[in-house]
């Protein structure tokens, strides 16, 4: 029987011709996919971010459930590729659809298991979705088992900072104060130094208070 070509095979087709063989290694050491390690598993093809742009705003009508399908993959490509269409939708979606895809993100964190993939998504999804609604989402993915709903949660803030709302990023940076990952120091840390940027009065209110009790990486 033929098998029908659909416009998910067709993107999942496109990125594989992108691939490279020397990339797959390099990213496969860069994001720490051996044993151990925090992404541990996690399978590359070797697709660069800046083609897989192009690919996601190439099939940006590809339907809700394909890009669940896409983010549900083993492959890293495939589910970085689902995030950024995600985005690409969300930023033209009405309300309705907003929620609808708001709805897939938080039900597939699960997959969203890596650095790039949450700080490519979280900020410009769930973040901008969230500004004028309630937030206690974030409170419960920064109270997870997970690292990844944890980063999700704090790197969310960064909508809120962008807009100098700064008290959910600070009252989050608090609860994560002592995570033991350098992933989520150099993630609360990176949000502290964005407060600072604009309200550096803010942050150093901040420091002064937990500065004796705070990782190294996250105040430097």
């Amino acid at each position: 029987m033929k098998r029908i070509v659909t416009h998910l095979i067709k993107l999942q087709q496109e990125l594989q011709q992108l691939a490279n063989p020397k990339q797959k290694e390099i990213l496969q050491r860069f994001f720490k996919t051996g044993v151990g390690e925090y992404g541990e598993g996690d399978v590359f093809i070797g697709v660069r971010v800046p083609e897989q742009r192009k690919v996601a705003k190439q099939f940006m009508d590809l339907s809700l459930e394909d890009t669940k399908e896409l983010i549900n993959s083993k492959i890293h490509e495939h589910r970085l590729t689902a995030l950024l269409i995600l985005v690409q939708k969300f930023e033209k979606a009405d309300e309705k659809l907003q929620k609808r895809i708001i709805d897939l993100y938080i039900k597939n964190t699960q997959y969203i298991n890596n650095w790039d993939l949450v700080d490519l998504s979280a900020p410009k999804l769930l973040g901008e979705y969230l500004v004028d609604k309630d937030r206690r989402i974030l409170y419960k993915l920064a109270r997870s088992k997970s690292l990844w709903e944890k980063r999700i949660a704090i790197l969310s803030t960064y909508a809120f900072i962008r807009n100098k709302n700064f008290d959910d990023a600070l009252k989050l940076s608090e609860i994560l104060l002592y995570e033991k990952h350098d992933l989520m120091h150099k993630a609360v840390g990176w949000m502290l130094r964005e407060i600072g940027n604009r309200d550096l009065a803010a942050e150093e209110r901040f420091l002064k208070k937990y500065y004796k009790q705070m990782p190294r990486t996250m105040l430097r």
